[in-house]
């Protein structure tokens, strides 16, 4: 009887012990190792039936950002060789959804590799074989090569906008595209014009790049939507002719209005700035609609 008595209570013991361990979802992955407990995305003073969607939602964000690799499109090299595409990856939230609920209203503990999906990039190799056979548009406008920061940063912000693609309805802003002009971002101080007068600040140069694209795109089929002269003249473009932009000021914006997206190719060397626009053969330009109507 002591010994049946003894075995019970081992037995006891044990059922305890195992009870004692929620069932866990680990999670595993390149570099991701991750052990959920399903009392953590419960409520605990309401009802132990309901997940959390609020730390459900944390988590999903958390894993998605370890996980996410940003698509690359195709581009044009300086020899105007095609590098292919490179899709991206990134949590597949509705597969992970459904094993995270399998997971929660079960008592079994699993292991699973994270659900990815891929993402597409928007540029792949046809598509841009294709809107690169026809050029619309094209400017060149000259600097001094021996002012080594203005240079600089001409050849920064045009690097920027190069290989740019503006899908149909879609619109380019300056800023947007090439961002806030920083130290951190290699852009040196060099000569500005502020109120009409001459000063040096960080991105000195950077106009005749939006001046050389907006003489670029001034066509058929590209509306401008906000573009700035600058306080006075400038030496690198007839008067009237250019585009000043400030991160904190004017902006140049314009539109495609074409049926086919459209394709900027920029480069600054040897103190040159020149600005090519194509597109493809089959592109035509959309009518506009009559509001009135």
């Amino acid at each position: 009887m002591k010994r049946i008595l003894i075995f019970l209570l081992i037995f006891i013991f044990i059922a305890n012990s195992t009870l004692a361990v929620e069932n866990q979802l680990i999670l595993s992955d390149d570099g991701i190792n991750e052990t959920i407990i399903r009392s953590d995305f419960t409520y605990q003073y309401v009802d132990k039936m309901f997940i959390d969607r609020e730390k459900l939602t944390l988590l999903l964000e958390r894993l998605e950002e370890q996980v996410y690799q940003e698509p690359v499109n195709a581009t044009l090299d300086d020899s105007w060789t095609i590098v292919p595409e490179k899709v991206g990856q990134t949590l597949d939230r509705q597969n992970f959804i459904r094993f995270f609920y399998e997971f929660f209203y079960s008592d079994v503990s699993f292991e699973m590799k994270l659900p990815k999906k891929n993402v597409y990039p928007k540029v792949d190799t046809e598509l841009l074989s294709e809107i690169s056979s026809k050029e619309i548009g094209n400017y060149l406008t000259y600097y001094r090569a021996s002012n080594k920061e203005r240079s600089h940063n001409i050849a920064l912000a045009a690097e920027a906008i190069n290989n740019y693609v503006i899908f149909p309805g879609e619109t380019f802003s300056f800023n947007g595209v090439v961002g806030q002009r920083t130290a951190e971002k290699g852009y040196k101080k060099a000569p500005v014009i502020v109120k009409g007068e001459l000063s040096e600040d960080i991105g000195g140069g950077i106009c005749q790049v939006s001046s050389t694209l907006f003489n670029a795109v001034s066509l058929k089929g590209i509306e401008i939507l906000e573009r700035y002269s600058h306080s006075r003249s400038v030496p690198y473009v007839p008067p009237g002719k250019d585009a000043t932009v400030s991160w904190w000021g004017p902006d140049f914006v314009f539109k495609n209005e074409y049926s086919h997206p459209i394709l900027i190719r920029a480069k600054a060397k040897d103190g040159k700035m020149a600005v090519r626009v194509f597109t493809s053969e089959y592109a035509i330009i959309n009518q506009k609609k009559d509001r009135s109507s």
